[in-house]
């Protein structure tokens, strides 16, 4: 988890009578990691699971329930929700969700949520049958028609051995989308931004391939930061995703060809959206792809000794790109440091980007480290980001890029 992401941010965790209470307690230390506060109010049906002196232990703070709930200090239903920036109800079970959807406050929890004026996220957790029950789907609807966030439930092999719809989401997930709203920023807010990542992978036969180093973390560090800030993120890339909790388009491809293809089309799709989008190239493309691409495996007993592989130009997808209504961040990787600078400000130029991230590759900042430098270049200005965490010059990199 990332340290300081949700700093001096404050949570309050309401967990009801469901199977899946246990997940709440790896969602507190999730929050605690990152930096947040963390308070706990506990239905009794929650009480039966899982004892409040559980919940107390992980979060440090003495749980609300109806046996603490005390008006000569802000132990209660009022102050509480005050003091919190968000109410996550993880897990909410149907009976809470139904109630909460008729305006019902007959106990704690529903009492809190109907006091709390600030944002409230939803991880229901139920059999599939009563989460797909009509009352339920219409509920859920209404809570959501109402500005609550609601975080789905997965299908999977629930408690009860029924196969279904109903699981609590991955807490990493409810985590994410928690995160999100409370580091939202109205800049971003439903604004498409389109990453690509990786290296390409060029075919020479059907079993091998050209390539290179690049390992993708940095275009997922970017796609993370701009995702909490609240844009519709497209990542393209030809690596996996390290995590499957975020609610972001990925588009998994290989060749420069794929690359080129994909992006065009996401171009398309987010320039039909009101906000200006935003392109960054982070991808290693190859310069050069091989000539001749043969089919099935060549034989070493039929090659000799000696190979010759003939490559050829490859197309500069980046300078490609129909720039027209859209914001372009180009990634450029450089070894001398005595060219890099001349190098990226012809890249800036030649390629009609608004930017380039220009990365001198050292040894503490090798393809495939956790840390970066990068220095951004605009036609008018150029910003030094230090070496730091790839995620922490995701986030530079964020805010720098809305004054393009």
């Amino acid at each position: 988890m990332i340290p300081n992401l949700l700093a001096d941010k404050k949570i309050l965790l309401g967990v009801t009578g469901s199977i899946a209470i246990y997940k709440s307690l790896e969602l507190i230390r999730l929050f605690i990691k990152a930096g947040a506060e963390v308070k706990v109010l506990m239905s009794e049906d929650a009480k039966r699971f899982i004892t409040p002196l559980t919940f107390e232990a992980i979060s440090q703070n003495e749980v609300l329930h109806s046996g603490t709930e005390n008006w000569n200090n802000e132990l209660n239903h009022i102050h509480i929700g005050k003091w919190a920036d968000i109410f996550v109800i993880a897990p909410a079970s149907v009976n809470t969700i139904n109630k909460l959807s008729h305006g019902i406050a007959d106990n704690l929890l529903t009492q809190s949520v109907i006091a709390y004026i600030k944002p409230i996220v939803i991880a229901p957790s139920a059999n599939t049958n009563m989460i797909l029950n009509a009352f339920t789907q219409e509920s859920l609807s209404k809570l959501l028609a109402h500005g609550m966030h609601i975080v789905a439930p997965q299908s999977k092999l629930l408690a009860c051995n029924d196969e279904g719809m109903g699981a609590l989401a991955d807490v990493e997930k409810i985590f994410y989308q928690t995160a999100s709203i409370l580091l939202e920023d109205s800049f971003w807010k439903e604004r498409d931004v389109i990453i690509t990542g990786g290296g390409t992978i060029e075919k020479i036969d059907d079993v091998r391939c050209l390539s290179n180093f690049s390992s993708g973390k940095q275009a997922f560090a970017l796609a993370l930061a701009y995702y909490i800030k609240g844009a519709r993120v497209t990542l393209i890339s030809s690596h996996e995703m390290p995590t499957t909790a975020l609610p972001i388009t990925f588009l998994h491809v290989k060749s420069s060809e794929e690359f080129k293809y994909t992006l065009e089309a996401a171009v398309q799709v987010a320039k039909l959206s009101k906000k200006e989008p935003y392109v960054l190239m982070a991808a290693a493309i190859s310069d050069y792809i091989p000539k001749t691409k043969y089919h099935g495996k060549l034989k070493k007993e039929t090659l000799g000794q000696e190979i010759s592989l003939e490559l050829v130009l490859n197309e500069d997808i980046l300078a490609g790109i129909d720039k027209t209504g859209l914001k372009v961040i180009g990634f450029k990787a450089e070894m001398d440091e005595t060219s890099a600078q001349q190098s990226a400000n012809k890249m800036l130029i030649k390629k009609g980007l608004h930017a380039v991230c220009l990365n001198i590759l050292k040894e503490e900042n090798h393809f495939g480290s956790a840390n970066n430098t990068v220095e951004f270049i605009t036609a008018e200005t150029s910003f030094t980001l230090p070496l730091s965490s790839k995620f922490e010059i995701a986030q530079k990199i964020v805010e720098l890029s809305k004054s393009l």
